[in-house]
């Protein structure tokens, strides 16, 4: 009668998919390590909720002001603490290597609903000082 699931691997695991709405888990990976991020994702059709589990982990937007200029928001999650990126919202998340996230978000999102934009050399330093900042709090 109760279903449990667990990731462990690095990495996305969608292991909860029902009609409309999914639970996945992000693990650190490379990819969203927290000196690492080289790209920007958006949803078309979702929000995506984050809470963290365990680790260091900080949630960043980005406004879009021009075409090579960016404004980044980020926040160093807590343990516990429901975030919401709202659909059509440039986001990623950075994380340490013992961080752990649980993501909830509409189903199959993971097959197809996402763009990216590559952040330029100068679009990766400034994210690297607002992640910095957002560590200090």
């Amino acid at each position: 009668m109760i279903e449990v699931y667990e990731h462990t691997d690095k990495g996305y695991n969608p292991f909860i998919i029902r009609e409309g709405w999914q639970v996945a888990q992000l693990n650190h990976m490379e990819a969203q390590d927290l000196e690492g991020i080289l790209k920007m994702d958006m949803h078309l059709q979702t929000d995506e909720v984050f809470i963290l589990l365990r680790g260091v982990a900080v949630l960043i937007a980005a406004a879009v002001n021009g075409p090579e200029d960016l404004h980044f928001t980020c926040v160093r999650m807590r343990p516990g603490i429901t975030y919401n990126i709202p659909v059509n919202t440039w986001h990623n998340i950075a994380m340490d290597k013992t961080a752990s996230v649980v993501i909830v978000e509409r189903s199959d999102t993971h097959l197809g609903d996402f763009v990216y934009m590559q952040l330029t050399d100068s679009q990766r330093h400034q994210l690297k000082a607002a992640i910095r900042t957002a560590m200090e709090v």
